[in-house]
């Protein structure tokens, strides 16, 4: 099987069919006519990614975030840049293809990102549907629909905030979550925003009503900008209010998804091998005197 035909099977079984101008879903590097070897999914084609999929023998990489370091992989900017070419001729030197899997993962029959976060952590049997928009106030059907697709609310069975940040250290292999409101507050009701998801899509005050509109305790997200949910908690928790925040980062809130997409593409596959190639936390860690790597 070629590259383009993986990618075609791939765009079918989402179910949909973004046009290639309103995408960042493109082929990165590499020839759609070559024949597939092996596939490795990944978060990010990193420099460590491409050099493991070298030793694994894998030729196509599917990743769901950039290569070239901006959110559409344009690469106008860097003809010159040292960073850009050296990793360029790595990709090139591998003979590998590099496919982006965004959109067409995010916005498909389900979000496959959310079902891979959910596969990890065992949280699916506490997932609740949202069903309720007339509340959230939009008369126009397109944007109420907005709501219903904004992250997703979980209601797990009752713990602590610190109890809940352990839980996810230990299961993502994480040194440092960060914490917005007390430790010790009890929680039960939880929006998860992975990656950029608590940024609000567009929309920078969607977190802090979807927080109100579904009662939620505490958000769990990926990225943050530090004057939009992150300050609302904070002044929620200088308030009296049980309101909390844990802060996983992009990549350790969303690479889940692509640890479980070799399991969803076997079906369209037909035999061609698939493994899973961790991005990895992107952070070292300055703690005291110490210096931490996961």
């Amino acid at each position: 099987m070629t590259v383009q035909e993986m990618i075609d099977r791939i765009k079918e079984k989402t179910g949909i069919c973004i046009p290639p101008d309103k995408t960042c879903d493109q082929l990165i590097a590499g020839d759609p006519g070559m024949e597939i070897r092996k596939i490795g999914a990944t978060f990010m084609a990193t420099v460590d990614v491409i050099r493991e999929a070298v030793k694994q023998d894998v030729n196509f990489i599917i990743t769901h975030e950039p290569t070239w370091f901006n959110g559409i992989d344009r690469t106008d900017w860097a003809a010159q840049d040292p960073v850009y070419l050296e990793k360029k001729k790595l990709i090139e030197d591998s003979h590998i293809a590099i496919w982006r899997f965004h959109d067409h993962m995010h916005i498909g029959h389900k979000d496959e990102i959310y079902m891979g976060f959910e596969k990890e952590f065992g949280w699916g049997p506490y997932r609740v549907q949202i069903t309720d928009l007339e509340r959230y106030g939009e008369k126009d059907p397109q944007k109420a629909s907005f709501w219903k697709n904004f992250g997703a609310v979980y209601q797990i069975p009752k713990t602590t905030l610190k109890e809940l940040s352990a839980f996810f250290r230990e299961k993502a292999a994480m040194d440092v979550i960060r914490i917005v409101g007390d430790p010790d507050m009890e929680v039960e009701r939880v929006s998860v925003l992975v990656g950029g998801g608590s940024l609000g899509l567009g929309r920078e005050e969607a977190p802090m009503i979807q927080m109100f509109q579904e009662n939620v305790d505490v958000v769990v997200c990926g990225d943050i900008t530090e004057w939009t949910l992150s300050a609302y908690v904070r002044d929620a928790a200088m308030l009296g209010m049980r309101k909390g925040m844990l802060v996983l980062g992009h990549e350790r809130s969303e690479e889940w998804g692509m640890k479980y997409l070799p399991e969803w593409l076997e079906p369209i596959a037909e035999g061609i091998p698939a493994v899973f190639l961790d991005a990895g936390e992107p952070f070292v860690w300055s703690k005291g005197r110490d210096v931490s790597r996961i």
